[in-house]
C-alpha cells in the first residue's frame, strides 16, 4: 500500500500529516511512504529526515497524487496553482482520504470527492468515544489554540498578567474570562493560571464546573439541566435566543472588569453564538483584548473579523484563524500521531487497507464513499443547501 504526504498548500497552513516518527512506523509495517518534497518544510522537518526513516522523497506533485492509494493531509483539498489542478482531480479514482475537511462548511469539496469515488474520511467527525481518543485531532489541535490564545492576548495587553508585589507597590493580577471550557477552554484557563491571572469560566454544561474548578478557576454557571445542555457526545447543544440572552447578561458581569476574555464557545455543525455583543464590548475597560477562537464559524464576538487583529472601542479584537499552525512543530507531532493510529484502524495489519464499515469510528467520520455521500448530516445538508452534483450528467436528485 502506498501512502502519500503531499505539502500543504492552503495559505498559512504549516503543519504536516506526517512526522519522520510515524512515517519510520508506517514504513517498519510494510507500507510505501511517498513524501512531496519539501512537505515538511514549514513545521521544521527536512526532506532527509524522511528519507533516513525509509520515506521517498517526490518532487513531481501530480505523481505523488497519483501513485498513493491513501493520501493523508491536514487541510481540505484546493486548486493546486503550480499544477493548475485540483487535488481531488489528481488523485487515482477510488482512493482513501484522510484530512480535516469539516464537510459541513465545505459541502461542494465532498462533492468533488464523490464524484472522484474517493473513501473520504474527516478528522473532525471522528465521535467521541473512549476507543477514538488517540485519534482525537480535534482535541490535539484545541489544546495548542487554548495555549496559543492566552500567549497572545498577553502579548497584545499593555500590563502584566500575575500579581507582583514591588518596592512601588502591589500590581494587581489580571482578570482573565474564559467562555467555554471544552479542550481550548480548559488549556486557556489552565495557561492563564500558570501566568498568574485570576480566571473565571463559563460554561452551559453543569458537568464542566468540576473540571473548572479542578485547574483552579471560578465556575460561572447557568441554570440549565445536564441533559438541556450536552449531547450524548460531550458537546454543547444549540440553545434557544431567550437562553444565549440569559447568557450574554451573565457573561456581562464578568466582562466589564475583564483584561482577557478567551472566547470558545462552538455547537458541532452549527454557527457560533453570539455572546459578546458590540454594547458588551463598549463597555469594558480600555486596553483588554478578546480573542475570538470561533471566528471562523462566524465568532462568540459580534465584531470579531477572521483573519484580522482590530482595535474596537479600545478594546483589542484577536480573529487570527488556525492558531494549530502558529505552533507547527507540535502541532505535526500532535496532528500525525492521531491520524497514523486513524490509519491502523482502517488497515490493522499495516499493508492493506481492510476498511470494516460496521466499525463505529468508521462510520462516523466516514463523508464520501464509492461515489455516495455516507454521512448523515452532511447529506441533510446538501439537500438543504440544494447543491447540484458536479457535472451536469451526473447531478443526482437525492443530493
Amino acid at each position: 500500500m502506498k501512502v502519500g504526504i503531499p505539502k500543504e498548500i492552503l495559505c498559512n497552513e504549516t503543519r504536516v500529516a506526517a512526522t519522520p516518527d510515524t512515517v519510520s512506523r508506517m514504513v517498519k509495517g510494510g507500507m510505501e511512504v511517498l513524501i512531496e518534497k519539501g512537505a515538511g518544510v514549514a513545521s521544521f522537518i527536512r526532506d532527509e529526515d524522511y528519507a533516513t526513516v525509509g520515506g521517498i522523497i517526490v518532487e513531481n506533485t501530480e505523481e505523488l497524487f497519483a501513485q498513493s492509494d491513501v493520501i493523508l493531509k491536514v487541510q481540505r483539498p484546493v486548486l493546486n496553482d503550480k499544477t493548475k489542478k485540483h487535488e481531488v482531480d489528481m488523485m487515482k479514482e477510488g482512493a482513501v482520504l484522510i484530512t480535516f475537511l469539516f464537510a459541513m462548511t465545505n459541502l461542494e469539496t465532498v462533492l468533488v470527492l464523490a464524484k472522484r469515488k474517493v473513501t473520504a474520511f474527516s478528522m473532525d467527525a471522528v465521535p467521541r468515544i473512549s476507543r477514538a481518543q488517540m485519534m482525537d485531532a480535534l482535541s490535539s489541535m484545541s489544546t495548542i489554540a487554548g495555549y496559543k490564545a492566552v500567549l497572545m492576548a498577553a502579548n497584545a495587553m499593555k500590563k502584566f498578567i500575575p500579581m507582583l508585589s514591588t518596592a512601588a507597590g502591589t500590581v494587581h493580577p489580571a482578570k482573565a474570562v474564559i467562555i467555554g471550557a471544552g479542550v481550548a477552554g480548559l488549556q486557556a484557563i489552565a495557561t492563564a493560571k500558570r501566568l498568574g491571572g485570576v480566571v473565571v469560566a463559563f460554561d452551559t454544561r453543569p458537568a464542566a464546573g468540576e473540571q473548572i474548578r479542578s485547574l483552579g478557576a471560578e465556575f460561572a454557571p447557568l441554570n440549565v439541566a445536564h441533559d438541556q445542555a450536552e449531547d450524548a457526545g460531550g458537546y454543547a447543544k444549540e440553545m434557544s435566543a431567550d437562553f444565549y440572552k440569559q447568557e450574554q447578561d451573565l457573561i456581562r458581569k464578568h466582562s466589564k472588569d475583564a483584561d482577557i476574555i478567551i472566547a470558545t464557545a462552538l455547537v458541532p455543525g452549527k454557527p457560533a453564538p453570539t455572546l459578546l455583543t458590540e454594547e458588551m464590548v463598549k463597555e469594558m475597560k480600555a486596553g483588554s483584548v478578546i480573542v475570538d477562537l470561533v471566528v471562523e464559524q462566524g465568532g462568540n464576538c459580534a465584531i470579531s473579523e477572521a483573519g484580522k487583529e482590530v482595535v474596537k472601542h479600545d478594546v483589542t479584537i484577536i480573529g487570527t484563524v488556525n492558531l494549530p499552525a502558529l505552533l507547527p512543530v507540535h502541532a505535526s507531532q500532535l496532528y500525525s500521531r492521531n491520524i497514523f493510529n486513524f490509519l491502523q484502524l482502517l488497515a490493522p495489519d499495516k499493508k492493506d487497507l481492510k476498511i470494516d464499515f460496521n466499525d463505529e469510528i468508521v462510520k462516523g467520520s466516514m463523508i464520501t464513499h464509492n461515489g455516495e455521500v455516507t454521512h448523515k448530516g452532511v447529506k441533510e445538508a446538501i439537500e438543504k443547501a440544494s447543491i447540484s452534483f458536479p457535472g451536469g450528467s451526473d447531478s443526482r436528485s437525492h443530493w
